[in-house]
């Protein structure tokens, strides 16, 4: 994505005391470090402020504040699309609270809150949110549309997609509707549920339509295609329902653009994608991705850390790992990758692209130019590493 000076992509997550969370640097976390095909991370500051309201009791007493009575009636007229999805799928949105640690310029720690959103998707407490909301967290917990507050466990998250699983421990709970997001198309309404800048707010609709289809936002050399809808998404949305006017979850929601003069650009992960996501966070508590375990520059890249590269196509090998595919393929420092089964590649996020397009254990022909002379070798795709943390 070509940013303007003052143009930034901000997790739409609330922290209190309008400190900087260090969780939420950039949109879905996808930084340029990692082992998969990137260039080594700089140290970034955050660069988001967020304020919300902490969960305290006088935040959560008052149980579905924008939830009518069963028993009222409307006009036809005011039962619009959005008060029945406020009325159906509000109950199944829910707070959520991080507290964490950080560590001020001395590196004294203290403990903070952020505050984001999350949607039930089953009946026994299983919660989909964004990872940002939950990055760091020592500990989870949930303000349902009830009133009542219960610790959640982290049961999977997702760095790449920005995508976390959390379930607490109750039954019977509202559920959401999940919908297919292949069949949304431009144009039509989206209604976004969530907790803007906190608890306090918790709830509260916006409605808009869906501006675009598969946008992509290229952020540290990937790119991801999300929805992008006009429905307002603020600090504290992230996490929440993006909703079509049947009721059905079409996307949760992300991040926002802020830039001066901007409104009305917020964007949320198909739930198609999510869908999938869940699959694996529920079944192995992360996601199996493919890698090829090569640390590469395009020009762009390079020029960012202080090199300066002078080939005319392809991305530069700066660094292999011995145990990694490329390892064992015999790449080299220096090699330059020119395709990828038959496709050429000329930037690191087209290498992430192909690979990502593949399964772990698939082989790749990959092309390169050692010293001037073309060679084709075959990878075999592994599982990357997870962190050590995981």
């Amino acid at each position: 994505m070509k940013a303007k000076k003052f143009t930034k992509i901000i997790c739409a997550a609330a922290i209190t005391a309008a400190l900087t969370f260090s969780g939420c640097g950039d949109l879905t976390g996808l930084g340029v470090g990692s082992e998969e095909n990137s260039a080594v991370e700089e140290n970034k500051p955050a660069t988001v402020e967020k304020t919300g309201a902490t969960t305290t009791a006088a935040n959560v007493t008052e149980a579905a504040p924008n939830k009518p009575e069963s028993n009222s009636k409307i006009s036809d007229a005011r039962n619009t699309p959005a008060v029945r999805v406020a009325r159906t799928v509000g109950p199944a949105v829910v707070g959520i609270t991080n507290k964490a640690v950080a560590h001020d310029i001395f590196n004294r720690t203290f403990e903070t809150e952020g505050v984001g959103s999350g949607v039930i998707f089953r009946q026994d407490g299983y919660i989909i949110t964004n990872n940002h909301v939950i990055a760091g967290a020592k500990e989870i917990i949930v303000s349902l549309s009830d009133g009542n507050t219960v610790n959640g466990t982290l049961i999977g998250t997702d760095e790449m997609t920005d995508i976390a699983v959390v379930k607490v421990d109750a039954k019977n709970l509202p559920v959401a509707e999940l919908g297919d997001s292949d069949e949304v198309v431009v144009g039509e309404p989206a209604i976004a549920i969530g907790n803007p800048m906190g608890l306090e707010f918790q709830g509260s609709v916006t409605v808009g339509v869906i501006s675009a289809l598969n946008r992509t936002l290229d952020l540290n050399d990937r790119r991801v295609k999300l929805f992008q809808t006009d429905a307002a998404i603020s600090p504290g949305n992230s996490g929440g329902a993006l909703v079509n006017a049947d009721g059905e979850v079409i996307g949760i929601n992300s991040a926002k653009l802020a830039t001066t003069g901007v409104e009305g650009m917020g964007f949320a992960i198909p739930i198609n994608t999510v869908k999938t996501i869940v699959n694996e966070l529920m079944d192995k508590g992360y996601v199996a991705r493919p890698y090829l375990g090569v640390t590469i520059f395009d020009k762009p890249t390079a020029a960012r850390y202080g090199y300066q590269l002078s080939i005319d196509k392809g991305v530069y090998v700066f660094q292999v790992g011995l145990d990694s595919p490329a390892g064992r393929a015999g790449f080299q420092r220096g090699d330059i990758i020119l395709s990828i089964d038959g496709k050429e590649v000329n930037s690191v996020s087209d290498v992430r692209n192909a690979v990502a397009a593949h399964k772990v254990g698939d082989k790749v022909k990959v092309l390169c130019d050692r010293d001037g002379k073309e060679e084709t070798v075959e990878v075999t795709l592994e599982e990357m590493p997870q962190p050590s943390n995981q």
